[in-house]
């Protein structure tokens, strides 16, 4: 949330502002007249630069839509039916294979039978008697961290949806003893990070030298995770080119299909 800005209040700081400023400014008055000098090993210019291009507003006479074109579910708050939360709240009491086993037992058109196409996962369950992240398991090592902000831990899961290459990847908090999932995306999955309160996920993108970028940050008054940036980043070695050229950048989202239900990182506690 953007913090809220002080009243103007003069003082040591504002005065030690004014003193660097000032200073700034000699500083340049000194180097712009050592370059009128010209002379040899001085400094010299660095060439022509981009001219700056404003904002222009495209097609003013449209009137502003009111609502969205597309149902994309941006707000994922739904209730974990038959996992039980202990009675201190404690999220790393829940098992997250029996979440993955509720998930799949709520779902069966994507899981059961033989056309369905995660039923590799769902006959793989069998393979987790030992925990995730272990053997066969398609249920990936929980990772806990307060992504809510309330001070408890909350759950980030990973599970693969086989045969394909795609991961699914789910964020889960307690609320009144409930087991709430407040996030859900399916990729092929370049990386996953966990940011402060964000969930941080790279794919690969169809453009060579390009990857996607989404990233999940929590909303508390939605007391959900919201997907608040989606972009295409460069990965790849940069091409020679005599004229600068911004990257290609734009949402995905409403292209792409949506489930119906990690800039800088930093390390989460596992299981």
């Amino acid at each position: 949330m953007p913090r809220s800005r002080p009243g103007n209040r003069s003082g040591p700081r504002e005065r030690r502002l004014g003193r660097a400023v000032r200073r700034a400014v000699a500083g340049m008055l000194v180097l712009a007249a050592a370059v009128g000098c010209g002379n040899a090993g001085e400094l010299e210019g660095a060439g022509p630069t981009p001219t700056a291009v404003g904002p222009a507003r495209l097609w003013p006479e449209l009137t502003p839509a009111s609502s969205p074109a597309f149902e994309i579910g941006e707000v994922n708050r739904e209730p974990v039916k038959g996992v039980e939360v202990p009675a201190d709240g404690d999220i790393r009491r829940v098992d997250p294979v029996g979440i993955v086993r509720a998930e799949i037992d709520g779902n069966p058109r994507d899981y059961a039978g033989a056309k369905a196409p995660y039923r590799d996962t769902s006959r793989r369950m069998a393979d987790c008697a030992e925990g995730p992240g272990r053997g066969k398991c398609p249920v990936l090592r929980p990772y806990y961290r307060d992504l809510t902000g309330d001070g408890r831990d909350d759950l980030t899961l990973g599970f693969r949806l086989l045969p394909g290459k795609t991961t699914a990847v789910r964020v889960y908090t307690v609320d009144r003893r409930r087991l709430l999932q407040v996030m859900a995306w399916e990729d092929a999955l370049s990386g996953v990070e966990l940011a402060g309160r964000s969930v941080v996920i790279r794919s690969p993108s169809e453009v060579a030298g390009y990857e996607y970028r989404l990233e999940w940050t929590w909303d508390r008054d939605q007391r959900a995770m919201l997907l608040t940036h989606d972009e295409m980043l460069r990965t790849g070695p940069r091409g020679h080119s005599r004229h600068p050229s911004a990257s290609p950048s734009g949402s995905r989202s409403a292209s792409r299909s949506v489930s119906p239900s990690p800039s800088g990182s930093s390390s989460a506690s596992g299981g």
